[in-house]
């Protein structure tokens, strides 16, 4: 059954960005990124709903029906659909940042192991690496970039609550890893935001090289 949008929204709209998460979550999954129906993916429709995956939808096989509306809080609108349980990592952002339009997470190897290997540190600290500036606001390689990684946990508002301690620190944040799980990145469209997600798999990588031909 279609789903009953609200007045302010129109079909179009929502059509549009269910089909550009639908695109993304295919290419993404085309990559194996997103493993065993895992990772999920969102868009703002407007300034109190999202679009937003599924729960335990096949990534790679996404259509428009895969697609809910949700509003700020991570309350389903006009369906009974269940999204992800991790919906308000991706409300979050949004209440946060009302400049962001889309919130990519992703479980690829290199994400998960990245995630494991600097979960003592806390934090990896991104150096010297030309493609930071493929992050928003970074335009030289002599800059540091910060992703931390938080400790996982199934109980959500615990992981919010270690997220709004980094921003209410003043701290930048563009992404970040939970331990033993994968990547949150996003941004204010969907190239931006994949943009973000591909520099940081290709950063992280090169972190993990490093450790490995160090050792």
């Amino acid at each position: 059954m279609p789903q009953a949008l609200p007045q302010t929204i129109a079909a179009a709209e929502f059509g549009r960005c269910a089909d550009a998460i639908a695109a993304a979550a295919r290419e993404l999954a085309a990559l194996g990124w997103t493993p065993a129906t895992s990772s999920n993916f969102s868009m703002r429709v407007d300034a109190d709903h999202a679009a937003i995956t599924i729960s335990g939808r096949d990534k790679g096989r996404l259509g428009r029906d895969d697609i809910m509306l949700i509003d700020l809080h991570g309350r389903p609108v006009g369906t009974d659909a269940r999204p992800s349980a991790e919906t308000g990592l991706h409300t979050q952002v949004y209440r946060r940042r009302p400049e962001i339009g889309v919130v990519l997470h992703t479980h690829s190897r290199t994400q998960s192991v990245a995630s494991r290997l600097f979960a003592r540190e806390g934090v990896v600290r991104l150096e010297g690496w030309e493609l930071q500036k493929a992050i928003t606001g970074y335009t030289t390689h002599e800059s540091v970039l910060e992703i931390p990684v938080f400790p996982n946990t199934q109980y959500m508002p615990e992981l919010e609550a270690r997220v709004d301690a980094w921003l209410d620190a003043g701290r930048p944040l563009h992404a970040y890893l939970i331990d033993g799980h994968g990547i949150y990145a996003w941004g204010r469209d969907m190239p931006e935001a994949r943009r973000h997600l591909e520099a940081l798999e290709f950063l992280l990588g090169c972190e993990l090289d490093l450790r490995r031909l160090s050792a």
